[in-house]
């Protein structure tokens, strides 16, 4: 052997101790960018790039980190954001609503925004993002001709200048719009914007998050479109059946106290002009009966579809009827071509926190595929106010258990198995839609069950959603008004909700042994493929470890619970964070098989974007570690970019 041919020889066995030899980056495929929370105003998170494969896609690695300095010691942080890309800048919020614009190649930061948000008690600090718009009357170059809205937790609409991060000053007053006029007397804690403004034409909508069972009177949650430019109120959606609005003294309108609110993220059709609310729950959420408006009932939980430019309403679909366990819509209505019979149809997959996917016509909100109404559990106790029937999806069936008996009990121990299934068995306990009761109820899926806020993936060439869903069970119990004051609360394992106005509290918790394990079987948390066109699930598998919540070595993939969303590419890779044991993950589309993982230096608990700025850039897939507060995740600030190495 010559020494040239000993060096060759030595390179190879040390580049093959180190890892796999480096691969050419194939830079022939297309480039894609990420204008909105969903990839597109439709919330499909797919993007059509292919430089990851899930041949390379091992080889990722950290390209940058960008810290917000955003994150507070008291542990009430949950730094949620996508970010969205525009002119070579990711645009993003921290949970103390400041706004950022950093080099979507670099990570260096552009430019701060400070809306001084008042957050002294506010029950969280969260921002999942903003919303871009470019004016189409605006010259190149002009102040504000590209904008960023956020919308802060003490409701306040701002726009921005993209380009510089000063607000815009033609934009109501100074660059800001007051959310609160017309909300009637409340404390700033029961009305706060969390989510995402939606742009549809030269309207920006905004909703709100409402304090959940605190009394029957909270704020309503009205839906408002504003003018993009101006800043001038366009419409306003208040959710009551037949709405009669008696104006304030001053002029302005008043909405109805107490109707569902929209807290998630929206989706708009810009083509058609419509817009996709998911709704939440009539106040105080867990409680129909003497002294609740009844009629409150017509929008809860339910999918709304509202003409952009009006804000009416084009057709409405309720997924519960009288809700009364917190199932309301979290999730955006992913709006996607379905193939069905040859053809492509325009369809909403709006998945839900009992675990069921509907599939309904975008133009139209009817069942694609058969919705049936079957017969629920009834209590004496509250009588008419419980919906005799429920709809439930036939295509794809539900994706979560509905049932827990104390067969079906868990436990790390012989004890503590014994004890779940003794405490399962004292509980009402009749499957899906369990009425609340005053020996107490089993709710399963729990309430931050099935799929939460961050939606769905869907890949529109291979027909596969990918969703994330929790497995956690809950207990619910009615506590008469006379024991309210005495009921000792233990957040946020037990919490009461005191429903003032309403003849009862709620207690609720988590349906936990002594030892702090959850009493149902796990997987407690599922990542799912499914296939849209058959109906079917292709894989399921567990999603997360026990990592941060046991010691090592015992780190178990029992699956748990998650909140955040996946991100598809065509090149049939589902990315994810979610899960609490703080991981990024890219699986195969198809198999569900784990291609790579990176653990990040907080949870993360958002939904991980992708772009790919010129033909001879990189793929880059980023997502925001900054933890959950009330998941207990680590905390923390920063906003993490991979790449494949050059």
């Amino acid at each position: 052997m010559t020494r040239a041919q000993g060096l060759g020889a030595l390179l190879v066995l040390v580049l093959a101790a180190c890892g796999e030899p480096p691969v050419a980056i194939d830079y022939a495929g297309p480039v894609a960018g990420w204008p909105a929370w969903g990839g597109d105003p439709g919330a499909a998170r797919h993007s059509p790039l292919t430089q990851i494969t899930p041949e390379n896609v091992s080889r990722l690695e950290v390209a940058w980190i960008h810290h917000t300095g955003d994150v507070l010691p008291e542990g009430k942080t949950a730094f949620q954001a996508t970010p969205v890309l525009d002119d070579g800048a990711l645009y993003f919020c921290s949970p103390l609503n400041r706004v950022f614009a950093v080099d979507a190649e670099t990570g260096v930061e552009r430019w701060a925004f400070d809306p001084e948000a008042k957050l002294e008690g506010s029950w969280s600090r969260r921002c999942r993002g903003v919303a871009l718009w470019r004016d189409p009357e605006a010259p190149p170059g002009a102040a504000c001709a590209r904008r960023v809205f956020t919308s802060t937790q003490d409701a306040r609409l701002f726009a921005i200048d993209a380009a510089t991060g000063e607000p815009c000053s033609g934009f109501g007053a100074g660059g800001q719009v007051d959310l609160r006029p017309g909300l009637g007397p409340h404390a700033p804690r029961d009305y706060q914007s969390t989510s995402v403004p939606a742009v549809i034409g030269e309207v920006v909508a905004v909703g709100a998050a409402v304090a959940d069972g605190q009394r029957v009177d909270v704020p309503g949650g009205v839906v408002r479109g504003y003018h993009a430019r101006t800043g001038a109120l366009v419409w306003a959606f208040d959710p009551v059946p037949r709405p009669q609005r008696t104006p304030a003294p001053d002029g302005t309108p008043r909405y109805h106290p107490g109707t569902p609110n929209a807290w998630g993220v929206f989706s708009a059709d810009p083509a058609r002009d419509l817009l996709f609310l998911p709704m939440g729950n009539p106040s105080p959420d867990f409680f129909r009966g003497p002294g609740v408006r009844e009629d409150l009932d017509h929008y809860g939980s339910s999918v709304v579809a509202l003409r952009g430019a009006t804000g009416e309403v084009v057709w409405r679909f309720q997924t519960v009827h009288h809700d009364l366990w917190d199932y309301d819509v979290s999730a955006p209505p992913a709006l996607i071509e379905l193939r069905k019979d040859g053809k492509l149809v325009p369809a909403v997959a709006q998945p839900t926190k009992m675990g069921f996917l509907f599939l309904l016509h975008r133009e139209t909100g009817e069942p694609i595929h058969p919705v049936e109404e079957r017969p629920v559990p009834q209590s004496e106790l509250l009588g008419r106010w419980l919906s005799p029937t429920q709809p439930f999806p036939t295509h794809p069936p539900p994706l979560h258990p509905i049932q827990l008996t104390p067969d079906d009990a868990f436990g790390l121990t012989p004890l503590d198995r014994r004890w779940c299934r003794r405490r399962i068995g004292s509980l009402r306990s009749e499957g899906i839609y369990t009425p609340p009761s005053l020996e107490g109820s089993v709710e399963y899926p729990g309430v931050a069950g099935g799929t939460n806020w961050g939606g769905l993936a869907f890949d529109p060439e291979r027909q596969i959603a990918v969703l994330n869903s929790s497995r956690m069970p809950n207990v619910q119990r009615l506590v008469p008004r006379a024991e309210a004051s005495d009921t000792v609360a233990d957040p946020p394992r037990l919490i009461l909700f005191p429903q003032e106005g309403a003849p009862y509290a709620m207690e609720q918790g988590v349906l936990v042994s002594p030892l702090g394990i959850p009493c149902s079987k796990p997987p407690w948390g599922t990542l799912l493929g499914v296939d849209l066109v058959r109906g079917e699930v292709l894989w399921e598998i567990p999603f997360g470890t026990t990592r941060g919540f046991a010691p090592w070595p015992f780190w178990i993939p029992f699956g748990m619970p998650s909140m955040g969303g996946p991100t598809t590419t065509a090149s049939g890779l589902a990315f994810i964070g979610a899960a609490m044991d703080g991981y990024l993950r890219a699986y195969d589309t198809e198999t569900g098989r784990e291609l790579w993982s990176h653990h990040l230096p907080a949870g993360g608990q958002a939904g991980a974007m992708t772009y790919r700025l010129r033909p001879d850039g990189k793929q880059y897939v980023v997502i925001a570690a900054g933890g959950h507060a009330t998941l207990g995740t680590k905390l923390g600030d920063a906003l993490v970019a991979f790449a494949l190495p050059d």
